[in-house]
C-alpha cells in the first residue's frame, strides 16, 4: 500500500511540521508530507519544507475578495499534490464550514490543551490560573466549532511548581511533537475507522492514543 500523502498548513516556525517530517521516515509511520502551505511569507516552516525538498507555497488571504476564494486556491493546491490527509500545524486562521466540509474526516488539528478544557487562545495561562496539576495537547478531527471534533490522540504533561505560561508551553510542545506523528501513523494504518464523531481503533491498547511526558512516567515508575 502506498504511503498516505499529507499536506500541512502553517503560519509560523513549523516545529510540528518538522516532527511530522522526521517521523515519516520511521517504521510504523506510513505517510509522506507532500505539500506545505503558509498564509505568511515569513513563516519559518517554509524553509523547513525547502530543506526537505517538499513543495511549498504561500497563499495570503488579503489577495482574495472572499474567504471562500482564498480557501478554494488552498484546496486546489492540495488536490494537485494528491493530498489524502490535511494537518493544521500552527495555522492561524479559522477555516470556513465550506472548507471543513470539503476535508471532512481528513482534516486534523493539534491544540495545546487537553480538550474539551481550554479551547481557544491563552491555554497555558488559563491552565495555570485554574490551578491545573496536568496539562497537555489534543489531536482531533476538525469540525465547524472551534477546537471541537473527535479526539484522536492526547498527550499529558505535568504542571510544575514555579511554572509560568512560557515554561508550560515549552513542555506541552515537547509532547505535541510526539502526538501529531502518532495521530498520522494511526490514520495511515488500517486500524482506524471514524463514523460521524466516533473513532474506533482495532486492537486498541491504552498507549495507542495517550502519550505521557517522560516526567509523568518517572513519577509513576
Amino acid at each position: 500500500m502506498a504511503d498516505m500523502r499529507v499536506g500541512v498548513l502553517i503560519s509560523g516556525g513549523g516545529t510540528n511540521l518538522q516532527s511530522l517530517i522526521d517521523f515519516s521516515t520511521l517504521a510504523g509511520y506510513p505517510y509522506e508530507v507532500v505539500s506545505v502551505i503558509s498564509n505568511r511569507s515569513d513563516a519559518g516552516g517554509l524553509e523547513r519544507a525547502r530543506r526537505h525538498h517538499i513543495p511549498s507555497r504561500v497563499i495570503i488571504r488579503r489577495g482574495f475578495v472572499t474567504t471562500e476564494s482564498f480557501e478554494a486556491v488552498i484546496d486546489q493546491e492540495l488536490r494537485a499534490h494528491g493530498v489524502d490527509l490535511l494537518c493544521l500545524a500552527g495555522f492561524m486562521r479559522v477555516l470556513s464550514p465550506w472548507f471543513v466540509k470539503k476535508w471532512y474526516n481528513r482534516l486534523l488539528n493539534i491544540h495545546p490543551s487537553l480538550l474539551p478544557a481550554f479551547p481557544g487562545l491563552d491555554t497555558h495561562q488559563r491552565a495555570l490560573d485554574d490551578g491545573c496539576r496536568i496539562s497537555g495537547c489534543t489531536v482531533h478531527f476538525v469540525r465547524n466549532e472551534l477546537d471541537n471534533g473527535p479526539i484522536l490522540v492526547q498527550g499529558v504533561v505535568p504542571v510544575l511548581p514555579g511554572d509560568d505560561a512560557p515554561a508550560l508551553a515549552a513542555r506541552v510542545l515537547e509532547i505535541e511533537h510526539l502526538c501529531y506523528p502518532r495521530a498520522l501513523g494511526l490514520c495511515a494504518s488500517d486500524r482506524l475507522a471514524i463514523d460521524a464523531d466516533t473513532i474506533t481503533l482495532t486492537d486498541e491498547t491504552p498507549g495507542d492514543r495517550l502519550i505521557l511526558h517522560p516526567r509523568l512516567k518517572k513519577s509513576h515508575a
